[in-house]
């Protein structure tokens, strides 16, 4: 079930879900809007060309009053808001159409595991010819919740708990990365 802004408002005030900080006007009729916050990350151009899934990414990370976004960059950056779910309510991230209008892609990883506490990282991507300026404060997207239908056995707590500024990846902590990989043929199946 989606939250209505009656319920989102009903939850900020018995202090359930937590989103600091917070303007009124930023509460819409099925989800509350979302801001840029002033940290950009963009990966190290050090990767050799290559990036590895099972080790730790560089990043380039500054903290400023706008950020130009150039005609197919890809930079990461963060939410304004602060952000604690219960464990039995969930988001989806979403772009605001009217940026989706100009070229810019607002995620594509969407989704607030219940128990999240943090800032949200955005994956920004500007698919225009023309360069964008992003300015901190700025509505970008929205959260749209969710209620489950319990309690989740298992909220998350994860690599990404707690979360500040844009953060990069961190994949290379992955329970597969630790694993070794590859295999012989006859580990594959008998597809032949």
């Amino acid at each position: 079930m989606i939250l209505s802004d009656s319920t989102i408002r009903k939850l900020l005030g018995d202090g359930t879900l937590k989103i600091s900080p917070l303007e009124d006007l930023q509460i819409q009729p099925a989800s509350v809007d979302i801001r840029l916050g002033d940290t950009f990350s963009t990966i190290d151009d050090s990767c050799g060309g290559i990036i590895g899934l099972d080790r730790e990414i560089k990043y380039k990370t500054v903290t400023s009053g706008s950020y130009l976004l150039l005609p197919g960059q890809f930079v990461l950056a963060t939410t304004m808001e602060y952000f604690s779910l219960p464990d039995n309510i969930t988001a989806f991230v979403e772009g605001r159409s009217s940026l989706g209008r100009l070229g810019l892609f607002i995620q594509n990883a969407g989704w607030v595991d219940p128990g999240f506490e943090g800032e949200i990282t955005l994956e920004l991507y500007n698919a225009n010819r023309c360069a964008i300026d992003l300015r901190p404060g700025r509505r970008v997207g929205q959260l749209v919740f969710a209620q489950l239908d319990g309690r989740a056995a298992n909220p998350y707590r994860g690599k990404y708990q707690y979360q500040k500024g844009a953060t990069g990846s961190r994949v290379f902590m992955d329970e597969e990365a630790a694993r070794p990989s590859g295999g012989t043929a006859n580990d594959k199946g008998n597809n032949a």
